[in-house]
């Protein structure tokens, strides 16, 4: 069994099967455990030393991020550089440094997953489940499956359960829309979505979207791509729902959109995941006016 020595400057007993540096899972996971450590140290120092120890540590923080994102924009810049850095991101420990820094950020969708896996136990301890369906304008749609499906009380108490995860979870979400428990197609006369016209941001010209390709958008502080496929338009968020990183820099191939990150595939018009089936880019309201895209930003 690997013991570690939580002294300042003390590494990892060795332990009789060699030096944990050999191994990097376990020198990954006794880093770990150092770390763990040495804040439940500093939180039982007196109050001026524990602010000392704090502020160094955001010191260093600061430091060392600045350096990574140097670092990870240098190499983003070079086609070389891109793809040795895409097999850097593959690495638990490289992954774990970028994400403590935000130059990683998983998705909204994934940070909605992964606040609902942390209320899932309770409610299928209960003889229910949740699906989450999609999370747009700030709302999270679900469906409530089982016992968290109806007007019971049991089934009220499930569902604010899953509310308070994923509010509190999420920034992004402010309440969650419950879906019918199953699926329906639902028609939507043109004329009202016409008269909709909240929330649409002028784009750039039709014309200007390459065909077989993608053009990033900004619009206010969202980004968006736009992909053609065949002369057929799509509009989609400008992250990718594996780790929320930028789709544009990546290629368009015989309709397949691949992100430039992981090598995630998406079918260019519609954002079905075909790495990772079930997962999905949700298109975002688009229409052409007088030839020039407008995009339903919020």
């Amino acid at each position: 069994m690997t013991t570690v020595d939580a002294r300042p400057g003390a590494g990892p007993d060795p332990g009789p099967e060699g030096r944990s540096e050999d191994r990097p899972e376990a020198a990954f996971e006794d880093d770990a455990r150092r770390v763990d450590d040495a804040v439940a140290a500093v939180e039982r120092l007196d109050a001026p030393a524990r602010q000392a120890a704090t502020e160094l540590k955001q010191a260093v923080e600061g430091f060392h991020r600045a350096a990574l994102v140097h670092v990870v924009r240098t190499l983003r810049a070079d086609p070389r550089g891109k793809e040795l850095l895409f097999e850097l991101v593959d690495d638990p420990s490289v992954h774990a440094v970028l994400a403590l820094h935000g130059i990683i950020r998983p998705s909204v969708h994934a940070r909605a997953e992964a606040a609902l896996d942390a209320v899932r136990p309770y409610l299928r301890s209960h003889g229910g489940d949740v699906e989450l369906v999609e999370v747009a304008d700030g709302r999270a749609h679900v469906r409530l499956h089982g016992s968290c499906n109806g007007c019971s009380m049991s089934a009220v108490t499930l569902r604010e359960g899953v509310e308070e995860a994923l509010v509190t979870g999420v920034d992004e979400v402010t309440g969650i829309e419950v879906l019918d428990d199953q699926p329906t197609v639902a028609f939507i006369p043109v004329a009202s979505v016409e008269r909709r016209d909240t929330g649409w941001v002028t784009g750039p010209q039709a014309s200007e979207v390459p065909l077989g390709g993608m053009l990033r958008v900004d619009l206010d502080d969202q980004s968006f791509i736009v992909t053609n496929v065949d002369q057929r338009l799509a509009v989609f968020r400008n992250e990718c729902v594996h780790q929320g990183m930028t789709l544009d820099g990546g290629m368009i191939d015989d309709g397949v959109l691949v992100c430039p990150w992981h090598g995630f595939r998406y079918e260019a018009s519609s954002g079905e995941c075909i790495s990772a089936p079930g997962a999905q880019l949700p298109q975002v309201p688009m229409r052409i006016e007088d030839g020039r895209l407008s995009i339903r930003a919020r």
